[in-house]
Protein backbone atom coordinates (compact mmCIF):
# COMPACT_ATOMS: atom_id res chain seq x y z
CA UNK A 1 0.00 0.00 0.00
CA UNK A 2 1.28 3.69 -0.84
CA UNK A 3 0.13 5.25 2.10
CA UNK A 4 1.74 8.65 0.43
CA UNK A 5 -1.25 8.54 -1.91
CA UNK A 6 -4.53 8.02 0.98
CA UNK A 7 -5.80 11.38 2.11
CA UNK A 8 -5.46 12.37 5.83
CA UNK A 9 -8.88 10.60 7.30
CA UNK A 10 -7.61 7.62 5.04
CA UNK A 11 -4.56 7.35 6.94
CA UNK A 12 -5.49 7.86 10.04
CA UNK A 13 -8.39 5.27 9.29
CA UNK A 14 -5.52 2.76 8.26
CA UNK A 15 -3.00 3.65 11.39
CA UNK A 16 -6.63 2.71 14.05
CA UNK A 17 -7.24 -0.36 12.10
CA UNK A 18 -3.63 -1.50 12.25
CA UNK A 19 -3.44 -0.77 16.50
CA UNK A 20 -7.14 -2.90 16.38
CA UNK A 21 -5.48 -6.01 14.37
CA UNK A 22 -2.01 -5.41 16.48
CA UNK A 23 -5.15 -5.58 19.44
CA UNK A 24 -6.34 -8.95 18.49
CA UNK A 25 -2.79 -10.29 17.49
CA UNK A 26 -1.89 -9.80 21.27
CA UNK A 27 -5.27 -11.05 22.17
CA UNK A 28 -6.10 -8.58 23.80
CA UNK A 29 -9.74 -7.16 24.36
CA UNK A 30 -10.49 -3.55 24.20
CA UNK A 31 -11.65 -3.65 27.61
CA UNK A 32 -7.95 -4.78 28.76
CA UNK A 33 -6.44 -2.01 26.70
CA UNK A 34 -8.47 -0.01 29.18
CA UNK A 35 -7.73 -0.99 32.52
CA UNK A 36 -3.82 -1.51 31.99
CA UNK A 37 -4.03 1.83 30.08
CA UNK A 38 -6.33 4.35 31.63
CA UNK A 39 -8.31 5.01 28.98
CA UNK A 40 -12.17 4.70 28.84
CA UNK A 41 -12.82 1.28 27.02
CA UNK A 42 -15.27 3.82 24.83
CA UNK A 43 -12.23 5.79 24.19
CA UNK A 44 -10.66 2.56 23.04
CA UNK A 45 -13.30 2.05 20.92
CA UNK A 46 -13.59 5.72 19.25
CA UNK A 47 -10.00 5.12 18.74
CA UNK A 48 -9.98 2.27 16.50
CA UNK A 49 -13.01 3.33 14.48
CA UNK A 50 -11.02 6.60 14.03
CA UNK A 51 -13.14 9.18 16.09
CA UNK A 52 -11.32 11.40 18.44
CA UNK A 53 -8.15 9.57 17.43
CA UNK A 54 -5.26 11.87 19.77
CA UNK A 55 -1.59 11.23 19.63
CA UNK A 56 -1.86 10.74 23.44
CA UNK A 57 -4.09 7.40 22.96
CA UNK A 58 -2.06 6.31 20.45
CA UNK A 59 1.16 6.62 23.09
CA UNK A 60 -1.23 4.77 25.91
CA UNK A 61 -1.78 2.00 23.83
CA UNK A 62 1.37 1.64 22.24
CA UNK A 63 2.77 1.29 26.38
CA UNK A 64 0.45 -1.23 26.56
CA UNK A 65 1.45 -3.33 23.64
CA UNK A 66 4.87 -2.73 24.78
CA UNK A 67 5.79 -1.13 21.18
CA UNK A 68 6.65 2.32 22.14
CA UNK A 69 9.90 1.98 20.42
CA UNK A 70 7.82 1.78 17.12
CA UNK A 71 7.72 5.65 17.77
CA UNK A 72 11.02 6.11 17.81
CA UNK A 73 11.36 3.66 14.18
CA UNK A 74 8.86 5.82 13.06
CA UNK A 75 9.99 9.46 13.56
CA UNK A 76 13.62 8.92 15.21
CA UNK A 77 15.26 11.57 16.94
CA UNK A 78 17.45 14.13 14.38
CA UNK A 79 20.01 15.25 16.89
CA UNK A 80 21.93 18.48 15.83
CA UNK A 81 24.04 18.49 12.32
CA UNK A 82 28.19 18.89 13.42
CA UNK A 83 27.99 22.10 11.31
CA UNK A 84 24.91 23.55 13.39
CA UNK A 85 26.35 22.71 16.67
CA UNK A 86 29.60 24.30 15.37
CA UNK A 87 27.63 27.45 14.65
CA UNK A 88 25.82 27.46 17.58
CA UNK A 89 29.05 26.70 19.72
CA UNK A 90 27.11 24.10 21.94
CA UNK A 91 23.73 25.76 22.33
CA UNK A 92 20.74 24.16 20.75
CA UNK A 93 18.86 25.88 18.50
CA UNK A 94 15.24 27.12 19.49
CA UNK A 95 13.94 28.47 16.31
CA UNK A 96 13.68 28.13 12.81
CA UNK A 97 15.03 31.35 10.64
CA UNK A 98 12.85 29.89 7.92
CA UNK A 99 13.75 29.21 4.29
CA UNK A 100 15.09 31.79 2.07
CA UNK A 101 13.00 31.42 -0.90
CA UNK A 102 10.09 32.66 0.89
CA UNK A 103 12.03 36.02 1.77
CA UNK A 104 12.74 35.95 -1.84
CA UNK A 105 9.17 35.34 -2.66
CA UNK A 106 7.37 38.24 -0.08
CA UNK A 107 7.01 41.50 -1.82
CA UNK A 108 9.22 44.29 -1.38
CA UNK A 109 7.28 47.03 0.26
Amino acid sequence: MQISNLSDYSILVELTQRIRQRRLNLNLTQEQIADKSGLHKQTIKNFESGKNASLLTLIQILRVFGDLDALDQFLPDPGVSPIQLLKLKGKERERASGSTLDKQSESEW
